[in-house]
């Protein structure tokens, strides 16, 4: 009886589960990461990119010419750049149909959609990236550069998570996620990890 009593106390006890942050996570879905700054968001990207790969799932990264990572720092973290297919698109409209061509494909485990500030994707392109993405169970993950309190792309974002660097001492920092929002667990969960800045930093 007391056995059965502490399992009844356990069980009412709230998770303290954290969050998961790994591939699994955003496979099949539509999902933003935000933060006003680059650096955290693109961070915890490159750690599913290097995830991906690990797991031998081929990456695209479709980018603006005003956005995009520092190649140097990507493969200091162990990313292998020569499998790392990277795309130049004008524009939120011409990355969205890159993007769809490469979900078509259904080659890829991750496409990374790096927006920045141009985060303005009709519902209409929203709509054929989320099916896509779920008919191939790929990651598609857009990143914006935006305050948490801005809206996310749309309502058929799955998962939206904002990042930001809430500590820092050189070379480490701390990186912090905050779900806004996730259909499938409900938001407010935060990851947080430390992460090895790259040279100049502050």
């Amino acid at each position: 009886m007391k056995a059965a009593f502490s399992d009844l106390q356990r069980g009412l006890e709230p998770s303290r589960t954290p969050v998961s942050w790994g591939l699994a996570t955003f496979r099949g879905r539509f999902a933003e990461i935000s933060g006003g700054e680059a650096t955290a968001a693109l961070t915890l990207t490159m750690s599913l990119v290097a995830e991906a790969q690990q797991c031998e799932e081929p990456v695209a990264w479709v980018t603006g010419r005003d956005s995009g990572f520092f190649p140097p720092d990507v493969a200091a973290v162990g990313i292998d750049l020569s499998a790392l297919a990277v795309v130049w698109a004008q524009g939120a409209l011409e990355a969205a149909r890159a993007a769809d061509l490469l979900l078509r494909s259904g080659a890829f485990g991750l496409v990374v959609l790096d927006l920045g500030t141009d985060d303005d994707l009709p519902l209409a392109a929203q709509t054929r990236l989320a099916a896509l993405a779920k008919k191939h169970e790929t990651a598609l993950l857009c990143l914006t550069r935006k305050e948490r309190e801005r809206p996310s792309l749309g309502s058929l974002i799955s998962l939206r998570a904002d990042a930001s660097r809430t500590g820092r001492a050189p070379p480490l920092f701390r990186c912090e996620t905050r779900i806004l929002k996730d259909k499938r667990q409900g938001p407010g969960r935060t990851f947080a990890e430390l992460c090895h800045g790259p040279d100049g930093l502050s």
